[in-house]
């Protein structure tokens, strides 16, 4: 058995802390300080570090990490990393002894060329391609592979849960109110997430069953919101892509 902990860094990001209550992994350590205390209070040995791609906010810790735990860094194999040991690719499987768990690499371009995630025993640590009510800006990426990546995930167990790496959910859950303000389950997960806030808890993880019914990103193939993109860009979106790149730039306007 294993235990998820946020690692709160920066303004909004979480680090992913794997635990056993003995060893330690990590997802996107961007900064070392806040792992490297919370390691020390909970007296926990870090055993590896896991990456989905090269955002200096998601590795900028690690050289620093690698100082006092020499231990594997796994990450994707484009060379956008220096400190990665263990480069993996689409299929993959990353195997922890300590913690014990196992990970398959999924590949998800999009926010970046080279973007992975870590999927395995229900759990999807996906960086910065789906967030919570929303998805990643394109960094390098296209919205043919970020459309993809996102139906793939989309295409996951619904119980699967989703662990990513920004708490981002109620300003994302504003934009798809403005794009779907009829759908009663994002009405609810509003006034859900935002209690979480108001008592200063995350809003993740989420299950891919919620962000299918509430994230505007995962339902581009559906009418209303095909229509409400289409307002948006002046012009009629016929496929899903383009309905997919009208909203993502609405999203980085709003």
């Amino acid at each position: 058995m294993v235990d998820i902990i946020p690692i709160p860094a920066f303004q909004d990001n979480y680090i992913w802390c794997i635990s056993d209550g003995r060893h330690a992994a990590v997802v996107d350590p961007g900064d070392a300080a806040p792992v490297l205390e919370f390691l020390q209070r909970e007296h926990l040995t870090l055993t590896a570090i896991l990456a989905t791609h090269h955002h200096a906010d998601h590795v900028g810790g690690i050289a620093s990490l690698l100082e006092s735990y020499p231990v594997p860094v796994y990450g994707p194999g484009d060379g956008t990393i220096p400190q990665v040991t263990d480069p993996v690719a689409e299929g993959d499987e990353v195997m922890l002894a300590a913690p014990e768990i196992a990970l398959e690499i999924l590949e998800i371009p999009g926010h970046t060329p080279g973007h992975i995630a870590y999927y395995g025993v229900n759990r999807l640590f996906c960086g910065d391609t789906l967030f919570a009510c929303g998805c990643g800006r394109l960094f390098g990426g296209t919205p043919e592979q970020m459309t993809a990546s996102l139906q793939r995930l989309a295409e996951l167990p619904g119980g699967t849960l989703v662990y990513c790496a920004h708490e981002y959910t109620l300003s994302n859950i504003r934009f798809a109110r403005t794009v779907d303000p009829d759908n009663p389950a994002l009405a609810d997960r509003e006034r859900r997430d935002r209690k979480l806030r108001e008592q200063g808890l995350p809003t993740v993880p989420s299950s891919i069953a919620v962000e299918r019914m509430t994230n505007p990103f995962l339902r581009c193939h559906l009418s209303e919101i095909a229509e409400a993109a289409s307002r948006a860009e002046g012009r009629p979106l016929p496929e899903p892509v383009a309905v997919f790149a009208a909203l993502r730039e609405w999203k980085n306007r709003f």
